[in-house]
């Protein structure tokens, strides 16, 4: 059956994104686009869920993870676009002294001076334990580590004093109130994100979501992607 304004296209998203696909699913109706529902939960339940058989039409996370489902046949191959590019940011508790992060040096003395340090279950906190690895910091650090639930912004730890150093995508920190974003990683060891879409592989309706995908990657979309932290690809 055809998407109708009673049926809106389905969709599902990590939680680093839901901002911008908010804003972005409201100017593609403002213009005459298909009503479409995008539901954001942790990246990983929402590759469960698609795998799970859920009905869903559109999937919007890390390209890696639409890689997987095409390769799975739970997405179309040939569906996927590379829509928007995140980077990961450093935020401290609103008020703390503001750490230097300006240089890859200045960066491993601030995470060895930090007492609590707050990564998410995403692929930038799967990025910073690497990074750590690389260091040969990953033992020492172990016992400071504080990983946030999947679905819960590092922010919200840092807000609450549970961590003191926190890193997460500047999408996801922007608007934690109770925060102060210190600046995204320096270059030598910057950890950006390339979120992708895919039409979802049991989906009825491959051109609308062809059709929203096209838009979301044009740069029609980019002043919102900018507004929410995030830059185009």
């Amino acid at each position: 059956m055809p998407a109708t304004s009673t049926t809106p296209l389905q969709g599902i998203s990590s939680m680093a994104t839901r901002q911008v696909l908010a804003d972005l699913a409201a100017a593609w109706q403002a213009q005459g686009g298909m009503p479409v529902r995008i539901t954001s939960v942790g990246g990983v339940d929402a590759a469960k869920r698609v795998q799970a058989g859920e009905a869903l039409d559109v999937v919007l996370l890390a390209s890696d993870a639409i890689d997987q489902l095409i390769a799975s046949g739970h997405a179309v191959a040939g569906t996927k676009v590379d829509w928007v590019r995140s980077s990961t940011a450093v935020a401290v508790p609103a008020g703390a002294p503001l750490p230097d992060i300006g240089s890859e040096a200045a960066l491993k003395a601030a995470v060895l001076a930090a007492p609590t340090i707050g990564y998410s279950t995403g692929p930038s906190g799967v990025a910073l334990l690497r990074l750590f690895e690389r260091w040969g910091m990953a033992q020492e650090l172990q016992p400071r580590l504080v990983q946030a639930r999947p679905g819960v912004p590092v922010g919200q730890s840092v807000a609450q004093g549970d961590v003191a150093l926190g890193f997460q995508q500047l999408s996801e920190l922007i608007h934690v109130p109770g925060i102060t974003v210190v600046g995204n990683l320096p270059a030598a060891v910057a950890i950006d994100t390339v979120f992708s879409g895919a039409v979802v592989a049991r989906s009825a309706h491959t051109a609308m979501v062809q059709a929203l995908l096209a838009f979301m990657a044009s740069p029609a979309a980019d002043e919102a992607k900018r507004r929410q932290g995030m830059q185009p690809v």
